[in-house]
């Protein structure tokens, strides 16, 4: 196994994060740097990052239904509590993507870096949805120009996928997952977010799951995902 995906199977991060990781220099194998993340290696290889040893785990999905205010980081160095200390497993576990600490809903949880990146990663496209309360009421114009795409200051957002579930309240989806993104895009539009909430993943939605609450994923669901986005 080439030792990037090695680390992602060990839940050590991402294949993104772990390769990043092996260019710093923090990994070793058999007690020597190595730098190149194709090399082959197993369990037997003696695999260490930052002088501690890692092996692949049996892999585990959680969804989590986050709260306003926990922090969507594996560990906080402030106060505020993060979604890792809200899912019961004693595996090492990591966010997949964020949602700030004002937004609520979907997050999940893995040790499994492969398909963290399969969700993440731009090329891929899968598709988010949040359900937004806004300061006025949306009118035909604003929804209109997020049906469109709408500029922002690091380069235009794609067209949205907008649904109008009240006066004040909408249902977007979009296939990127910049920082702040939909409240961007609505501020943009001239309106504003008071509340944000996930509410799906690709084929995964929040469902019945409470504030706070977590659940570990069934292998159905988990295949379900892996079929998600676009390949290319």
């Amino acid at each position: 196994m080439r030792l990037v995906k090695y680390l992602a199977h060990s839940g050590v991060a991402s294949r993104r994060r772990s390769e990043e990781l092996i260019a710093a220099g923090r990994v070793k194998v058999a007690g020597a740097v190595v730098t190149d993340p194709a090399r082959a290696v197993d369990q037997s290889s003696g695999v260490e990052v930052d002088g501690r040893p890692v092996a692949p785990q049996a892999r585990e999905v959680w969804a989590l239904n986050k709260p306003k205010g926990v922090v969507s980081t594996a560990r906080e160095p402030g106060r505020r509590r993060a979604v890792t200390d809200l899912v019961a497993s004693d595996r090492r576990l990591y966010p997949v993507g964020r949602l700030d600490a004002d937004s609520t809903g979907l997050i999940l949880l893995t040790n499994d870096g492969e398909l963290a990146e399969r969700l993440m990663h731009p090329r891929h496209q899968v598709p988010r949805t949040y359900r937004a309360r806004l300061r006025r009421p949306a009118d035909a114009e604003q929804l209109d120009r997020l049906r469109r795409g709408v500029a922002l200051k690091d380069g235009p957002a794609a067209p949205a996928k907008v649904r109008k579930v009240s006066p004040r309240v909408i249902e977007i989806t979009i296939r990127e997952g910049r920082n702040r993104q939909v409240r961007r895009m609505v501020e943009v539009v001239g309106n504003q977010v008071i509340e944000l909430t996930r509410v799906r993943l690709g084929s995964l939605a929040l469902g019945e799951l409470r504030d706070g609450e977590s659940r570990r994923l069934r292998p159905a669901e988990i295949e379900r995902l892996w079929k998600d986005g676009r390949d290319g």
